[in-house]
């Protein structure tokens, strides 16, 4: 069986917890590669309505074992109580294993991320304030401490108070701001250690064990392709690579392990926070989008920003991660459309490019070059076959696939598991 990576294609919010809620049923493992519990996976399914940070949307199914993967930064306190709200809803969580080599987000990552935010102005960058940044950031200076340092105390001890050392100074002497006591962050963390040993373990030998028995494993990602650090809007990115690449790096899988890359994509275009947003649409039908889809974001309840599909971004997304195949989400969303538009090109000045500009500036110019298809105007929700879909949406979807450049596996047409179409086979 293959190892399938699970991509967010353009700004993040997709739809990937319904994708991998979907697939896992025949997984055996699913593993989150990057990001932190600034992510967040809505899953509709018999047992309810789930929004999920740090735990895999593979949780739900008892065959199924989830990996925190090396690549992700935690939040101890965010998953505690993940795993307190699941449990509460009588959903079993002992299959969950958190990578003793994933970094620990600490108080002094939270604060610095809240005061740091806070000294841009307006020249914020719109972090969801939870600290994935500093957290990554003294992972890439050798500051960081590991998981798996919550399962000897002497140590854990001994590295919060080396930390805190540097981190107090920048705290008092930068921000003003008074100093952290190492005393009583140990005995946080400490407790922490206590509730989450059973979980911590090596998670390389699982996964590679997995794939030795030939099992199906679905590797997770979080946010989406267009904030990564080098290839999106950078500096408006999050802090881990959300593209394929990073799904090796960030659960121990070797590159050429990886048998499938699925992008999801909207049937059309979100982002939450500040950064370009081409296709934006600052009036009543970006109004319309957000409240027909209820467009909010799941961790910071946001309101998200909204615009048609961006064929530029689609296709740079795909060529950056290697897209295998697609998932079109939220197609239903557009059943009351008496038209729809797709961004086909750019236009800056007289100029018409093809291209998604690196430079911020060059991209803030940038004009959608839209083309007008057809609405449907029925209703899709019920539908379960490709061939029963409106000719229009199956035309929509279908131009689609042509500005990405991949074949579209899935469609979706509602929140549910069932509420879902094969395009094409993904295997």
């Amino acid at each position: 069986m293959p190892v399938v990576a699970i991509i967010g294609a353009q700004w993040g919010d997709e739809g990937k917890g319904k994708v991998v809620d979907m697939l896992a049923e025949k997984s055996s493992m699913v593993v989150r590669f990057a990001g932190g519990d600034n992510a967040g996976h809505t899953v509709i399914n018999p047992m309810g309505l789930f929004k999920l940070h740090l735990i895999p949307s593979g949780i739900f199914y008892p065959n199924v074992t989830c990996v925190i993967g090396n690549g992700v930064v935690v939040n101890p306190r965010s998953l505690i109580a993940e795993l307190d709200m699941l449990a509460g809803k009588g959903v079993d969580t002992r299959r969950l294993v958190i990578s003793d080599r994933a970094h620990l987000i600490m108080p002094y990552h939270t604060l610095l991320d809240e005061l740091e935010e806070k000294s841009r102005g307006k020249k914020a960058i719109g972090t969801t304030l939870r600290g994935i940044g500093p957290a990554f950031t003294d992972k890439t200076a050798r500051m960081g401490i590991r998981v798996g340092d919550l399962l000897d105390k002497r140590s854990l001890k001994h590295r919060i108070k080396t930390v805190l050392e540097n981190k107090n100074v920048i705290l008092e002497r930068i921000y003003g701001a008074p100093p952290l006591d190492c005393e009583e962050m140990y005995a946080e963390y400490a407790g922490y250690a206590d509730k989450l040993k059973p979980f911590i373990k090596d998670s390389v030998e699982l996964i590679s064990s997995a794939m030795e028995r030939q099992e199906l494993v679905l590797l997770e990602g979080a946010q989406g392709a267009m904030l990564d650090p080098d290839f999106g809007t950078y500096p408006f990115a999050t802090s881990s690579s959300p593209l394929s690449g990073n799904a090796s790096l960030g659960s121990g899988v070797a590159p050429n392990r990886i048998d499938r890359v699925l992008g999801i994509y909207k049937a059309y275009c979100t982002r939450v926070g500040s950064g370009p947003l081409p296709t934006e649409l600052n009036d009543e039908m970006g109004d319309r989008i957000r409240e027909v889809a209820q467009e909010f974001g799941t961790t910071t309840g946001r309101p998200r920003r909204c615009g048609w599909f961006d064929g530029v971004a689609a296709r740079f997304s795909a060529h950056v991660n290697g897209f295998t195949g697609a998932v079109i989400t939220r197609v239903d969303v557009f059943d009351n459309f008496p038209s729809l538009k797709v961004c086909v090109a750019y236009r800056i000045g007289e100029k018409e490019i093809s291209y998604f500009p690196s430079s911020i500036s060059e991209l803030e110019k940038c004009q959608p070059v839209y083309e007008e298809l057809p609405g449907w105007q029925a209703d899709t929700t019920g539908v379960r076959k490709w061939e029963d879909l409106p000719k229009e949406a199956r035309n929509y979807v279908t131009r689609l696939s042509q500005l990405m450049g991949c074949p579209v596996n899935l469609a979706s047409i509602g929140p549910e598991r069932a509420q879902t179409i094969e395009v094409s086979p993904i295997f």
